[in-house]
Protein backbone atom coordinates (compact mmCIF):
# COMPACT_ATOMS: atom_id res chain seq x y z
CA UNK A 1 0.00 0.00 0.00
CA UNK A 2 1.20 3.55 -0.97
CA UNK A 3 2.04 6.15 1.57
CA UNK A 4 -0.69 8.45 0.46
CA UNK A 5 -3.10 5.79 0.00
CA UNK A 6 -2.37 5.40 4.04
CA UNK A 7 -2.83 8.94 4.48
CA UNK A 8 -6.36 9.25 2.47
CA UNK A 9 -7.57 6.49 4.56
CA UNK A 10 -6.44 7.87 8.32
CA UNK A 11 -7.90 10.83 6.94
CA UNK A 12 -11.32 9.17 6.54
CA UNK A 13 -10.67 7.65 9.43
CA UNK A 14 -9.59 11.22 11.49
CA UNK A 15 -12.89 12.73 10.19
CA UNK A 16 -16.04 10.84 10.00
CA UNK A 17 -18.79 13.06 10.27
CA UNK A 18 -17.22 15.75 7.94
CA UNK A 19 -18.79 14.57 5.09
CA UNK A 20 -22.27 15.17 7.13
CA UNK A 21 -21.41 18.10 8.61
CA UNK A 22 -20.67 19.44 4.87
CA UNK A 23 -24.36 18.62 3.92
CA UNK A 24 -25.74 19.50 6.91
CA UNK A 25 -26.67 23.67 5.83
CA UNK A 26 -28.45 22.10 2.40
CA UNK A 27 -30.24 19.19 4.50
CA UNK A 28 -31.18 21.98 7.36
CA UNK A 29 -33.06 24.35 3.97
CA UNK A 30 -34.34 21.44 2.29
CA UNK A 31 -36.15 20.56 5.49
CA UNK A 32 -37.32 24.02 6.92
CA UNK A 33 -38.42 25.23 3.69
CA UNK A 34 -39.25 21.97 1.56
CA UNK A 35 -40.43 19.08 3.21
CA UNK A 36 -41.94 20.30 6.44
CA UNK A 37 -44.39 22.99 4.58
CA UNK A 38 -44.95 19.82 2.02
CA UNK A 39 -46.09 17.60 5.16
CA UNK A 40 -47.99 20.41 6.83
CA UNK A 41 -50.04 21.38 3.82
CA UNK A 42 -50.47 17.48 3.29
CA UNK A 43 -52.00 17.39 6.87
CA UNK A 44 -54.11 20.46 6.90
CA UNK A 45 -55.72 19.38 3.53
CA UNK A 46 -57.57 16.84 5.73
CA UNK A 47 -59.31 18.99 7.95
CA UNK A 48 -61.72 22.55 7.54
CA UNK A 49 -60.66 25.29 8.27
CA UNK A 50 -61.25 28.79 7.52
CA UNK A 51 -59.82 31.84 9.40
CA UNK A 52 -62.41 34.73 8.55
CA UNK A 53 -65.49 32.82 9.23
CA UNK A 54 -66.04 32.51 13.43
CA UNK A 55 -67.70 28.98 13.58
CA UNK A 56 -64.91 27.14 10.79
CA UNK A 57 -62.28 28.98 12.40
CA UNK A 58 -61.08 25.74 14.38
CA UNK A 59 -59.59 23.28 12.09
CA UNK A 60 -61.99 20.66 11.67
CA UNK A 61 -61.35 16.90 10.51
CA UNK A 62 -63.08 15.79 7.41
CA UNK A 63 -60.68 13.67 5.52
CA UNK A 64 -61.11 13.87 2.01
CA UNK A 65 -63.81 16.47 1.84
CA UNK A 66 -61.50 19.38 0.60
CA UNK A 67 -60.51 17.24 -2.18
CA UNK A 68 -64.04 15.98 -2.68
CA UNK A 69 -65.55 19.55 -3.13
CA UNK A 70 -62.67 20.71 -5.49
CA UNK A 71 -63.20 18.14 -8.16
CA UNK A 72 -66.75 18.38 -7.76
CA UNK A 73 -66.38 22.46 -8.04
CA UNK A 74 -66.74 23.78 -11.89
CA UNK A 75 -64.61 26.78 -11.14
CA UNK A 76 -61.87 24.21 -10.04
CA UNK A 77 -61.85 21.98 -13.04
CA UNK A 78 -61.80 25.52 -15.07
CA UNK A 79 -58.88 26.22 -13.33
CA UNK A 80 -56.78 22.72 -14.23
CA UNK A 81 -58.23 23.08 -18.16
CA UNK A 82 -56.54 26.74 -17.69
CA UNK A 83 -53.50 25.26 -16.23
CA UNK A 84 -53.07 22.32 -18.49
CA UNK A 85 -53.63 24.54 -21.50
CA UNK A 86 -51.01 27.57 -20.54
CA UNK A 87 -48.37 24.41 -18.82
CA UNK A 88 -48.89 22.09 -22.72
CA UNK A 89 -48.43 25.46 -24.64
CA UNK A 90 -45.78 28.03 -23.39
CA UNK A 91 -43.59 25.60 -21.97
CA UNK A 92 -43.59 23.56 -25.80
CA UNK A 93 -43.08 26.72 -27.72
CA UNK A 94 -40.62 28.38 -24.86
CA UNK A 95 -38.62 25.23 -25.23
CA UNK A 96 -38.25 25.00 -29.50
CA UNK A 97 -37.97 29.22 -29.85
CA UNK A 98 -35.38 28.99 -27.17
CA UNK A 99 -33.45 26.28 -29.60
CA UNK A 100 -34.00 28.25 -32.85
CA UNK A 101 -32.76 31.44 -31.32
CA UNK A 102 -29.73 29.01 -29.98
CA UNK A 103 -29.33 27.49 -33.51
CA UNK A 104 -29.43 31.49 -34.82
CA UNK A 105 -26.76 32.90 -32.68
CA UNK A 106 -23.99 30.05 -32.46
CA UNK A 107 -22.18 31.75 -35.13
CA UNK A 108 -19.47 33.61 -35.11
CA UNK A 109 -19.68 36.86 -37.41
CA UNK A 110 -19.68 40.45 -36.53
CA UNK A 111 -22.47 42.02 -34.30
CA UNK A 112 -23.48 38.94 -32.68
CA UNK A 113 -23.29 39.38 -29.14
CA UNK A 114 -25.71 42.74 -29.69
CA UNK A 115 -28.10 39.82 -31.50
CA UNK A 116 -27.64 37.45 -28.25
CA UNK A 117 -28.14 40.29 -26.09
CA UNK A 118 -31.65 41.17 -27.59
CA UNK A 119 -32.91 37.75 -27.61
CA UNK A 120 -31.56 37.26 -23.98
CA UNK A 121 -32.91 40.80 -22.70
CA UNK A 122 -36.32 40.31 -21.77
CA UNK A 123 -34.98 37.27 -19.72
CA UNK A 124 -33.62 40.32 -17.56
CA UNK A 125 -36.73 41.93 -16.63
CA UNK A 126 -38.69 40.51 -13.49
CA UNK A 127 -42.09 39.30 -14.69
CA UNK A 128 -44.37 42.44 -13.23
CA UNK A 129 -41.83 44.71 -15.20
CA UNK A 130 -42.78 42.36 -18.44
CA UNK A 131 -45.90 42.34 -17.93
CA UNK A 132 -46.47 45.97 -17.65
CA UNK A 133 -44.37 46.89 -20.69
CA UNK A 134 -47.35 44.21 -22.10
CA UNK A 135 -50.48 45.72 -20.65
CA UNK A 136 -49.15 48.73 -22.98
CA UNK A 137 -48.80 46.29 -25.94
CA UNK A 138 -52.44 44.66 -25.55
CA UNK A 139 -54.04 48.19 -25.09
CA UNK A 140 -57.26 48.01 -26.69
CA UNK A 141 -57.66 51.34 -28.99
CA UNK A 142 -53.62 52.29 -29.65
CA UNK A 143 -51.53 49.24 -28.56
CA UNK A 144 -48.64 47.90 -30.47
CA UNK A 145 -50.04 44.47 -30.21
CA UNK A 146 -53.62 45.42 -31.97
CA UNK A 147 -51.47 47.95 -34.64
CA UNK A 148 -49.11 45.64 -35.16
CA UNK A 149 -52.46 42.80 -36.24
CA UNK A 150 -53.80 45.55 -38.14
CA UNK A 151 -51.19 45.72 -40.50
CA UNK A 152 -52.13 42.34 -41.87
CA UNK A 153 -55.37 42.62 -42.29
CA UNK A 154 -56.28 41.69 -38.30
CA UNK A 155 -60.04 43.67 -38.08
CA UNK A 156 -60.83 46.01 -35.24
CA UNK A 157 -59.13 46.72 -31.68
CA UNK A 158 -58.61 43.66 -29.43
CA UNK A 159 -59.11 44.01 -25.55
CA UNK A 160 -56.97 40.90 -24.85
CA UNK A 161 -56.56 41.11 -21.48
CA UNK A 162 -60.62 41.58 -21.31
CA UNK A 163 -61.88 39.54 -23.71
CA UNK A 164 -62.65 35.50 -22.04
CA UNK A 165 -61.60 33.95 -24.91
CA UNK A 166 -58.11 35.97 -25.47
CA UNK A 167 -57.20 36.89 -22.30
CA UNK A 168 -55.26 33.38 -21.74
CA UNK A 169 -53.53 33.51 -25.03
CA UNK A 170 -52.21 36.98 -23.68
CA UNK A 171 -50.76 35.49 -20.66
CA UNK A 172 -49.21 33.09 -22.88
CA UNK A 173 -47.40 35.38 -25.46
CA UNK A 174 -45.71 37.38 -21.82
CA UNK A 175 -44.71 34.17 -20.79
CA UNK A 176 -43.11 32.95 -24.00
CA UNK A 177 -41.48 36.40 -24.89
CA UNK A 178 -40.52 36.09 -21.23
CA UNK A 179 -39.04 32.57 -21.09
CA UNK A 180 -37.44 31.66 -24.76
CA UNK A 181 -34.34 33.43 -24.52
CA UNK A 182 -33.85 32.34 -20.70
CA UNK A 183 -34.01 28.60 -22.90
CA UNK A 184 -31.85 29.94 -25.41
CA UNK A 185 -28.44 30.20 -23.36
CA UNK A 186 -28.91 26.64 -21.96
CA UNK A 187 -29.10 24.99 -25.74
CA UNK A 188 -26.79 28.38 -26.62
CA UNK A 189 -24.21 26.98 -24.36
CA UNK A 190 -24.33 22.99 -25.24
CA UNK A 191 -24.07 23.72 -28.69
CA UNK A 192 -21.04 25.41 -28.63
CA UNK A 193 -19.85 22.35 -26.25
CA UNK A 194 -20.52 20.12 -29.13
CA UNK A 195 -17.76 18.22 -31.13
CA UNK A 196 -16.69 19.88 -33.78
CA UNK A 197 -14.89 16.74 -35.63
CA UNK A 198 -18.23 14.41 -35.89
CA UNK A 199 -19.87 17.66 -38.08
CA UNK A 200 -16.62 17.88 -40.11
CA UNK A 201 -16.63 14.17 -40.72
CA UNK A 202 -20.59 14.15 -41.00
CA UNK A 203 -20.13 17.19 -44.03
CA UNK A 204 -17.22 14.75 -45.98
CA UNK A 205 -19.86 11.96 -45.58
CA UNK A 206 -22.67 14.73 -47.87
CA UNK A 207 -24.75 15.04 -44.64
CA UNK A 208 -27.55 17.58 -45.49
CA UNK A 209 -27.76 20.65 -42.66
CA UNK A 210 -31.20 18.70 -41.40
CA UNK A 211 -29.55 15.23 -41.40
CA UNK A 212 -26.91 17.22 -38.87
CA UNK A 213 -29.72 18.53 -37.00
CA UNK A 214 -31.92 15.29 -36.45
CA UNK A 215 -29.48 12.51 -36.19
CA UNK A 216 -26.73 14.50 -34.49
CA UNK A 217 -27.48 17.52 -33.01
CA UNK A 218 -30.62 16.77 -31.32
CA UNK A 219 -29.12 12.88 -29.49
CA UNK A 220 -26.12 14.82 -28.14
CA UNK A 221 -28.40 17.73 -27.14
CA UNK A 222 -30.73 15.50 -25.28
CA UNK A 223 -29.49 15.79 -21.53
CA UNK A 224 -29.65 19.53 -22.29
CA UNK A 225 -33.46 19.19 -23.45
CA UNK A 226 -33.77 17.13 -20.36
CA UNK A 227 -32.77 20.09 -18.26
CA UNK A 228 -34.57 22.85 -20.31
CA UNK A 229 -37.65 20.69 -20.63
CA UNK A 230 -37.63 20.03 -16.78
CA UNK A 231 -37.30 23.68 -15.48
CA UNK A 232 -39.83 24.65 -18.36
CA UNK A 233 -42.75 22.80 -17.76
CA UNK A 234 -42.12 23.43 -13.43
CA UNK A 235 -41.62 26.94 -14.06
CA UNK A 236 -44.98 27.16 -16.09
CA UNK A 237 -46.90 25.74 -13.14
CA UNK A 238 -45.25 28.14 -10.90
CA UNK A 239 -45.65 31.23 -13.33
CA UNK A 240 -48.03 33.53 -11.71
CA UNK A 241 -46.69 37.37 -11.11
CA UNK A 242 -48.15 38.61 -15.02
CA UNK A 243 -51.36 37.45 -14.05
CA UNK A 244 -51.53 40.13 -10.57
CA UNK A 245 -50.44 42.51 -13.69
CA UNK A 246 -52.60 41.94 -16.53
CA UNK A 247 -56.27 40.03 -16.11
CA UNK A 248 -56.28 39.01 -11.85
CA UNK A 249 -57.60 35.98 -12.87
CA UNK A 250 -60.40 37.32 -14.82
CA UNK A 251 -62.01 37.89 -16.56
CA UNK A 252 -64.31 34.99 -15.30
CA UNK A 253 -61.55 33.25 -14.74
CA UNK A 254 -60.40 32.72 -17.60
CA UNK A 255 -57.15 33.26 -16.95
CA UNK A 256 -57.03 31.84 -13.79
CA UNK A 257 -54.11 28.79 -13.23
CA UNK A 258 -53.41 26.22 -10.19
CA UNK A 259 -51.14 28.92 -8.29
CA UNK A 260 -53.10 32.33 -8.59
CA UNK A 261 -55.95 30.09 -7.63
CA UNK A 262 -54.27 28.84 -4.29
CA UNK A 263 -53.15 32.71 -3.53
CA UNK A 264 -57.15 33.27 -3.98
CA UNK A 265 -58.10 30.46 -1.89
CA UNK A 266 -55.22 31.13 1.16
CA UNK A 267 -55.09 34.83 1.00
CA UNK A 268 -58.26 36.39 -0.35
CA UNK A 269 -60.88 33.66 1.39
CA UNK A 270 -58.48 32.45 3.69
CA UNK A 271 -59.32 28.60 3.09
CA UNK A 272 -56.79 27.07 4.47
CA UNK A 273 -57.90 23.46 4.34
CA UNK A 274 -58.75 23.90 0.62
CA UNK A 275 -55.47 25.95 -0.03
CA UNK A 276 -53.48 22.94 1.35
CA UNK A 277 -55.74 20.47 -0.69
CA UNK A 278 -54.78 22.55 -3.89
CA UNK A 279 -50.92 22.26 -2.71
CA UNK A 280 -50.92 18.52 -2.50
CA UNK A 281 -52.83 18.46 -5.87
CA UNK A 282 -49.89 20.79 -7.44
CA UNK A 283 -46.82 19.05 -6.24
CA UNK A 284 -47.91 15.77 -7.42
CA UNK A 285 -48.73 17.25 -10.92
CA UNK A 286 -45.17 18.17 -10.14
CA UNK A 287 -43.77 14.96 -9.75
CA UNK A 288 -45.98 12.83 -12.25
CA UNK A 289 -44.01 15.39 -15.31
CA UNK A 290 -40.75 14.80 -13.41
CA UNK A 291 -40.64 11.20 -12.60
CA UNK A 292 -42.28 10.77 -16.40
CA UNK A 293 -39.82 13.50 -18.22
CA UNK A 294 -36.91 11.70 -16.66
CA UNK A 295 -38.04 8.31 -17.18
CA UNK A 296 -38.73 8.51 -20.59
CA UNK A 297 -35.62 10.24 -20.88
CA UNK A 298 -33.42 7.34 -19.87
CA UNK A 299 -35.56 5.49 -21.54
CA UNK A 300 -34.49 6.93 -24.50
CA UNK A 301 -31.01 6.71 -23.43
CA UNK A 302 -31.02 3.12 -22.67
CA UNK A 303 -32.35 2.80 -26.40
CA UNK A 304 -29.72 4.78 -28.00
CA UNK A 305 -26.88 2.57 -26.62
CA UNK A 306 -28.47 -0.45 -26.87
Amino acid sequence: MSASASAVRKRKRRNPILPYLLILPTFFFVAMFTAWPTLLAFYQSFFRQRLNIAKFREPTFIGLGNYATLFNDPRFLLVLKNTLIYVLVTAPISIVLGFLFALLINRAIKGIGLARLAFFQPTILPMVSAATIWMFFFTPDYGLWNTFLQRFGYSGPQNWTGNPDLALIAIMIVTIWKNAGYYMIFYLAGLQSLPTDVYEAATLDGASWWQMLWQITFPLLRRTTLFVSTIAFIGAFQMVDHIFVLTKGGPSRASTVLLYYLWQMRFENQDVGKASAITIILIIFLLIFTVTNFALSERKEEETHA
